[in-house]
Parts: C-alpha cells; sequence; structure tokens
C-alpha cells in the first residue's frame, strides 16, 4: 500500500522566497520529511507524501503532467505556464485549490525614470523585455497595444540600460531593485500571491483519499492564518448587541455563568483579524474579561 505508486508527491520550490513558506506550511499540516543528500527529495516518514524540490517554473509542468499531484508556486508562474500551452492549443491539467498567503508580489510594467508614461498606449511600437512573454502577450492584446516583446531570462532590469528595450515587465515585491536601476512601476499586469494546484487527472481511490486529506489539512492551518478564538463574559440583555460586534463569527456558544441569572460567558472564533478597537468596542457594549487567543488547527 506504501509502495512508490501510492505515494503522494508534492512540487515545492527548491530554493527561493516561497521555499521556507511552503516547507513550514507543511509542517503545520502534521507532515515530518528527511531531506535525501542531493537535497533534491523529501521523503515522507509519518505519510505516504513525498516533496520534489525543483526550479518554480517547473512545477506546473510536473502537475500538468501528472509526475506531482500537488504543487507549491506562485500565481505568476501558474498562469503563464497556462497561457504557453493555450498557445500550442493544448489545456492546462491542473486547477488552483487554495491561495496561501504568502510570496505576494505584481508583475508590473516599469519604465525608465524621466521616461513619459500615461497609459497602455504609450508602449504602442515599444520595446519590453520580460520573461513572462505569454502574459505580457496576453496583457498586451487585452489592451490593444502592438509592441516589440523581447525575452531576457534574468536580470530584465538592466535591459533598458543596454539599450535592448524601452520597457520591461518584471515581478516586484518592495520596488527597491527598480529604483537602483533607475526604473518606476507605471502599470500592473498581474497581482500574485503563492497557491496550491492539483492535477485534473483522475487519481486511484487510495491516493484520492490521501489528497484529499491533506487538502483538508491544509485548509484547516489556512483557515486559522487571522482567526481568533474570544472568550468573554457579557450581560445577557447585551448579548445580541455584544454578538454583532465578534468579527466575521459564526454563532457564538453561550454558556449560563454559575451563580449569575443575568449573565453568560461567551465562546467564538472569530475568522477576522481581531483589533484593540473590536476589543473597546466590546467592552463599551458591556462586555468583561476579555481573552483573545490564537488558534493553531481547526477542522471544519
Amino acid at each position: 500500500m506504501d509502495s512508490n505508486e501510492h505515494r503522494i508527491k508534492i512540487a515545492v520550490q527548491k530554493n527561493g522566497r516561497l521555499t521556507e513558506h511552503s516547507l513550514d506550511l507543511l509542517e503545520r499540516c502534521g507532515l515530518k520529511f528527511t531531506q535525501s543528500k542531493d537535497q533534491l527529495f523529501c521523503y515522507g516518514e509519518n505519510m505516504p507524501i513525498d516533496l520534489l524540490l525543483v526550479r518554480d517554473d517547473d512545477i506546473p509542468g510536473l502537475v500538468h503532467d501528472d509526475v506531482c499531484d500537488l504543487g507549491i508556486v506562485g500565481l505568476n508562474v501558474v498562469q503563464e505556464k497556462r497561457l504557453a500551452l493555450e498557445h500550442a492549443g493544448d489545456e492546462a491539467l491542473y486547477k488552483q485549490v487554495f491561495e496561501v498567503d504568502f510570496g505576494h508580489c505584481r508583475l508590473s510594467i516599469a519604465a525608465p525614470d524621466g521616461a513619459e508614461y500615461s497609459g497602455p498606449e504609450d508602449l504602442n511600437n515599444k520595446r519590453i523585455a520580460t520573461s513572462y512573454v505569454n502574459l505580457l502577450r496576453d496583457y498586451l492584446k487585452k489592451n490593444s497595444v502592438q509592441a516589440e516583446i523581447v525575452f531576457f531570462s534574468g536580470a530584465v532590469e538592466i535591459a533598458p540600460k543596454l539599450g535592448k528595450a524601452d520597457y520591461i515587465c518584471d515581478l516586484v515585491s518592495t520596488g527597491g531593485t527598480l529604483k537602483a536601476n533607475a526604473l518606476r512601476e507605471v502599470g500592473t499586469v498581474l497581482q500574485s500571491e503563492a497557491i496550491i494546484i492539483q492535477t485534473l487527472k483522475p487519481l486511484a481511490a487510495s491516493k484520492q483519499a490521501l489528497v484529499d486529506k491533506i487538502l483538508q489539512r491544509l485548509d484547516g492551518v489556512l483557515q486559522v492564518r487571522e482567526s481568533k478564538y474570544i472568550m468573554l463574559n457579557a450581560p445577557r440583555d447585551a448579548l445580541e448587541k455584544i454578538c454583532a460586534l465578534l468579527p466575521g463569527s459564526e454563532a457564538p456558544t453561550v454558556v449560563p455563568l454559575e451563580g449569575s441569572s443575568d449573565r453568560v460567558a461567551v465562546h467564538a472564533v472569530c475568522r477576522e483579524n481581531v483589533f484593540w478597537e473590536t476589543l473597546e468596542n466590546l467592552k463599551s457594549a458591556g462586555a468583561t474579561s476579555l481573552l483573545v487567543m490564537p488558534i493553531e488547527k481547526m477542522l471544519a
């Protein structure tokens, strides 16, 4: 049952800004791994789930080709591969199942400082350097722009200085690299973050059950990113007002307080962040003994 064909494979970026977050996410799902000597493979110790540590550009292809069942990768990489497949007349055989709230960045158009730019129409008949050819082509088409796309596999920001392009299209997080190269953002092609993708190809029943289990755990971990558990005491006649103030909460648990007929204890899972202002408003409504605790895991 634990043979190779029954083990789940998850593709994860080997080195980069998503690696540490991805491994931490899987560890919080209760998975334990032993890494191979070549640092390219992690064997699942407590569940038949293994990791392939690869280049992020390869992850959508590995899931599409059914080499891996799941992958954690940036939306920008996923969409670039999807458009490349569509351009070749094929369909991407994977689907997005989760956004995981790390790796936030954007694919942007950047212009040299001092260059005038009022909108996408200024890109007409210009040269734009990028490694995201398909996403840029799609953006230009949607904006009815005719421009020359110059492929750069790395260090795209130096293309204007080399005289190879008039603009660039590249990933931006803080914008520091653009400033260091006398560039500025002028347009956004895609807002991106890390996502989890799953193969669309049918799995054996045993593997599908395992995929469902890990996705359920992932959902439980992701649900509690900003969720908090609130406990408070309240006057019974203020209960409706207090419940309305609990952020993102379903029906709370209300328990009578021992020895008091007019006061209750309220316990609630709040699926939104709980700010000091929230607590102050609850106190003003009559709540006392407020306690806010983080939630490590949650299974709906």
